[in-house]
C-alpha cells in the first residue's frame, strides 16, 4: 500500500505541473484516503504514527495549494498580507508538530520502545 502510495502522490504531482486540473483534483481523493489508512494501520508505534500523520498534512497541504492555484484564487488575499496560498502552512505546521512531538517528548521519554516495523 505504500509503494501505491508514492505512485498516486508522484501521479498528482505531475498532472499539477502538466496544469491538468481535473485530473489534479481528482488525485487529491486517491492519495489523501492511502495516506490516512497507512497513518491508522501504524497506530501501534508512535513513530510510525507521527511520521505517517506529517505525511497526511503534507498531502493535505500540497493540495490544498494546488488547488488554490488551478481554481486561480492562489493570490488573492485572506487577510492583511496573507494570501490563500500562505493557508497552506497550516498544514504544513501541523505536520512539523506532529514531528516535533515524537522527537522532543514522545521519544526521549520512551527510549525502548520498537520505532519501525
Amino acid at each position: 500500500m505504500e509503494n501505491l502510495h508514492i505512485v498516486f502522490w508522484l501521479f498528482k504531482d505531475i498532472v499539477w505541473c502538466l496544469l491538468w486540473k481535473p485530473l489534479g483534483i481528482v488525485m487529491i481523493i486517491p492519495t489523501l484516503a492511502i495516506s490516512i489508512v497507512i497513518a491508522y494501520r501504524t497506530k501501534e508505534l508512535m513513530s510510525e504514527l507521527c511520521h505517517n500523520l506529517a505525511i497526511t498534512f503534507w498531502i493535505s497541504a500540497n493540495s490544498y495549494w494546488m488547488i488554490s492555484e488551478f481554481l486561480d484564487f492562489d493570490h488573492l488575499y485572506a487577510f492583511g498580507p496573507v494570501t490563500y496560498k500562505h493557508l497552506a502552512i497550516i498544514p504544513f505546521l501541523l505536520g512539523v508538530a506532529c514531528l516535533a512531538f515524537y522527537y522532543f517528548i514522545w521519544q526521549p521519554r520512551h527510549p525502548d520502545e520498537l520505532e519501525t516495523m
